[in-house]
Formats: C-alpha cells, structure tokens, sequence
C-alpha cells in the first residue's frame, strides 16, 4: 500500500492523479488508446517542509489545482479536439485563472452578500443577514452543479470523476489496480474537491458571522481576504473528517459532502477505469511506490509520441491543401473562368468568326 494519500481530478477523457512529489496525467487519445504523462511538483516552495506544514499544506494544494490542474484541462481538451496539445503559455493560463478566480469570487462570494444585505436590511439581528447569506451561496452551488450536469460532455467528466475515486479507494484498501476490483468502490470519496467546497461554505458563514455586519466595504474586503483562511482550515478539516470517518458524529456532519457528490461523479465504463488506472500507476512509478502486485498493465504510451503524430498529420494535412489550392490554381490559369465568370475559350482550338455584316467602305 503507498504511504502517501493520493488525490486528483477528472480531465476531458482523462484523469490527473496526484502523488506526493509528481502528478500524472493519462488520457483516452482520439486514436483511442491510453497516453500519459508526468510531471514534477518537488522542486522550489513545494520541495521544502514549510508546504508539508498543516494550514499551509492546503494552500499548495489549492494552488496546485487551480494552477497545474487548469493547465492539464485545457491540454486534455485540446487532445480530445485532436488538436496539437501544446501547452498554454504562462501568461495565458493566468488570464484564464484571473477571470475564473474573478468570476467564483463574484458569483459564490460576493453577490450572495448583496442580496442578504439588501433582503435583511431591516433587520437587526446581523446573524440572520449571514444565515441568508449563506443560504443564498448554498442554493448557487447547488444549481450551477445541477445545470452543468446536463451537458453531454461534463456527463463524462463526471464519469472519470468517479472512476478517479474508486481507484483511489481501491489503491488504499491495497487492492491490486484491475477494471473488476476498482469496480467495486462507490463514486463518492471523503477526500473529495466537492466535498472540500461544502466544508468551505459552511465555514463561510461562520467565519462571516464573526465579522458582523459592518460597512459595505469592509464586509466586501472581508469576503476577499478571508478566502484564503477558509481555503487552509477547510483542508485540514477535509483530512480530519476523512481519518475519523468511522465516528459517527463525524460521519454525519461531513454527510453533506457524499451527498453533493451524487452530482458531480458518475458510474464510469470500463475503458475509463482503465485511464484512471494507468493514472495512478504512473503517479506511483513516479513516486517511487511500488504498484500493488496482480495489477493490470494496460498497454500505453507518452503522450508526446501522441501529440508528434498529430502534429505531423496536421502538417501533411496542411502541405496537402496547398498543392490542392495550387493546382486549383494553376488550371484557372489555363482554362479557368475568366472575368465575368464565363469560361474562357482555347484560342487554338475554337474557330475564327469572320464578319460579314460591316459595311464596305466606298459603298
């Protein structure tokens, strides 16, 4: 069994899996095999022991997610268009970023603080203003994971969201890693993203609460600088509850957490275990761990070798249409239409009209 507690997310046709020092990402390819890859996460700040430390552990997570993981959504993305797959500069993954960031904070944080500002105006009491507060963040959540569930394409998503779970409970039961002993474990996982977000509203209103009901812009600032607090005692809650599930007082309060998963994991099909397999095999070679003994060894290959092919077939594509285009060209040139669209006549091989109706001069 690994000694470490691995996480990830679902991908387009794919699932990133992370370890303690690497992240590992593998793919359904358009060509319709598996591809993977690796990637690093111990060097600078998150190779040192000051990011292991508790509190501080959940922000180098968050950031990993929303930096690394944007990242690896937008490559997956541009695989499954059969695209070239390169990889996002750094100044656009942090346009990208900056707009979401911007959005969440507007839409979860602060337009939930307007409308319980305006609603309980006349009320005194300031906790009923962070109830509804809260409520208000509650209902959006809700209705944003209901609405894009219905898309086709995050069906699928949420489909490799739940494969990515089973492997993980599979991994840490030491079950060996095959399509029928993953299959086994629910969708649902105590260590869930969702789950995490269901804690962070919750803290949300208490920690708003403390604030109490001040000037508009403090209340604004608040919601913004509290964020990252919330984010780090979110976390370690999130590891508490998932050690101490067997309690059942623990148990029922993180409760909510499985329930909202209901929305945002699906039974995966078989071909989807098998990415979520490899996923983790490779973030456990990459670890150093030793993958569990009778597991699969489902057949794959680097995901550069994938995007090089790709790669060359959009250049032969491209050199193709060129010599279409040219000799298209080349024949307007020759017999074509000429310039009002009537079809030009070979000279050599039409006769001459001689004209016969022209005056003759002296006549």
């Amino acid at each position: 069994m690994a000694r470490y507690t691995y996480g990830g997310q679902a991908l387009i046709e794919g699932v990133l899996m992370r370890g303690r020092d690497a992240i590992a990402v593998a793919f359904r390819s358009p060509e319709g095999g598996i591809v993977w890859q690796t990637e690093r996460l111990d060097a600078g700040f998150h190779g040192s022991r000051w990011s292991r430390l508790p509190f501080v552990r959940g922000l180098v997570v968050l950031y990993e997610t929303l930096v690394v993981g944007t990242r690896w959504l937008v490559r997956s993305a541009s695989l499954a268009a059969s695209e070239e797959g390169v990889e996002l500069g750094r100044s656009a993954v942090a346009i990208m970023l900056l707009i979401t960031l911007a959005a969440g904070i507007g839409i979860f944080f602060l337009f939930p603080l307007v409308i319980a500002t305006v609603t309980t105006s006349q009320i005194d009491n300031g906790l009923v203003q962070h109830l509804v507060e809260g409520l208000i963040r509650v209902v959006i959540f809700i209705g944003y994971l209901v609405l894009i569930a219905q898309a086709k394409d995050v069906k699928r998503v949420f489909q490799y969201h739940g494969a990515e779970h089973m492997t993980i409970h599979a991994l840490e039961a030491g079950d060996p890693l095959t399509t029928a002993e993953v299959r086994k474990y629910p969708t649902a996982h105590q260590r869930c993203g969702t789950e995490f977000l269901v804690v962070v509203i919750a803290l949300s209103i208490i920690m708003f609460s403390l604030v109490g009901r001040q000037t508009p812009v403090i209340m604004v600032v608040s919601r913004i600088v509290l964020i990252p607090v919330i984010a780090a005692v979110g976390y370690e809650l999130l590891r508490f509850g998932a050690r101490h599930r067997a309690n059942p007082i623990v148990h029922i309060v993180m409760m909510p957490g499985i329930w909202v998963q209901k929305i945002t994991t699906r039974q995966p099909t078989d071909d989807m275990i098998e990415v979520a397999i490899v996923s983790m095999e490779q973030a456990l070679v990459a670890d150093g761990e030793t993958v569990p003994d009778g597991s699969a060894t489902f057949e794959r290959e680097p995901l550069a070798d994938v995007e090089a092919r790709i790669k060359a077939q959009l250049a032969a594509d491209r050199a193709a249409e060129a010599a279409a285009s040219t000799a298209a060209g080349g024949a307007v040139a020759t017999g074509g239409a000429g310039p009002t669209g009537v079809v030009a006549a070979d000279p050599a091989s039409e006769p001459v009209a001689v004209e016969t109706d022209r005056p003759v001069s002296g006549a």
